[in-house]
């Protein structure tokens, strides 16, 4: 199901006195219409249908309204026309219907010519994402490649028995990679032994993905994970990114599903962003599994709102 724009959300601090150089995302956002000219386009992703099914803590269908809320007071630092998109939202638990709503969406988004920032909801969204952008570059940019960059904890690679859910999104990307004759260019950042079973990382070797360990990444190694990531980007033509806030330590974002003990640090995690988003291939990024059931005095909220920031200057050239 579709939601319009709550415009409502969008409010907080306002210094008139500092003129432009003083406004914030809720000044300057507006409910985007079909003659928008291309911006920054925020689309939610209500749900956490696919986290139940995969035995999480459920909350997620939240995330998009508070991740709004959270973001509101962020500084306008940035020049592209912002947009809110308004939410697809999961009705009675029908979440593939949903799934191909999101990427008919992202789809539309990417046809007009804006860059699409999804909040959601559980990890299920990424292939409603995927969906979104493999469809426009069927239509639009045929002869190009598409690499995914996923910044999680887990692997989500468990096979879709019975149904999809938040673990299986990049299985199910890679079949569909298959069916359509496509490479499965698939790179995940901060994977952690602990939150993943033997028969996960073989299911990645033996779907040729490649994967930065949580403990691979500190700071005297920074570099060499910052190569990697530039080697694997450097072999495709867009990038899809996919920030699941697991990746980050518990004590930094306790408002998931899965909480990490270990994660990477934020003070690591921006800088292997940045590695991404100067790579000026980045299409489209959302943010999975923010749940404000768990969030402890806003903490989550507004590292997910820090990380939104820094994605939409990235992309906007800021």
């Amino acid at each position: 199901m579709l939601q319009l724009a709550d415009m409502r959300l969008w409010s907080g601090r306002t210094d008139r006195e500092d003129g432009k150089a003083g406004e914030r995302w809720h000044q300057r956002i507006t409910p985007l219409q079909l003659d928008s000219a291309p911006g920054l386009a925020i689309l939610g992703f209500a749900s956490d249908e696919g986290v139940r099914r995969n035995k999480g803590r459920i909350g997620a269908a939240k995330g998009p309204r508070i991740l709004r809320m959270a973001m509101a007071n962020l500084p306008a630092t940035f020049g592209t026309p912002l947009y809110d998109a308004g939410n697809v939202r999961v009705e009675k638990e029908d979440l593939e219907s949903a799934q191909s709503l999101l990427g008919a969406r992202v789809t539309e988004l990417l046809s007009d010519g804006h860059f699409p920032l999804v909040l959601g909801g559980g990890h299920e969204i990424a292939f409603g994402s995927y969906q979104g952008v493999a469809r426009w570059m069927r239509e639009q940019q045929r002869e190009k490649t598409l690499g995914i960059v996923n910044f999680d904890a887990h692997l989500d690679l468990r096979l879709p028995k019975p149904k999809g859910s938040s673990g299986t999104p990049f299985y199910q990307i890679a079949e569909q990679c298959e069916i359509n004759g496509k490479p499965f260019n698939y790179l995940c950042v901060g994977a952690s032994d602990a939150a993943n079973t033997p028969a996960l990382y073989n299911r990645a070797d033996e779907l040729g993905a490649s994967v930065i360990r949580d403990r691979e990444i500190t700071p005297w190694a920074l570099d060499q994970t910052q190569k990697r990531i530039a080697d694997f980007i450097g072999g495709v033509d867009f990038v899809y990114l996919t920030v699941c806030l697991d990746v980050l330590p518990a004590a930094v974002m306790p408002a998931v599903s899965a909480p990490a003990a270990r994660g990477v640090p934020l003070e690591l995690l921006e800088p292997l962003l940045d590695t991404v988003l100067e790579s000026g291939k980045v299409c489209l990024a959302d943010l999975a599994e923010f749940n404000p059931y768990f969030d402890i005095e806003d903490h989550g909220a507004r590292t997910a709102a820090r990380i939104a920031f820094q994605v939409a200057n990235g992309v906007t050239g800021h």
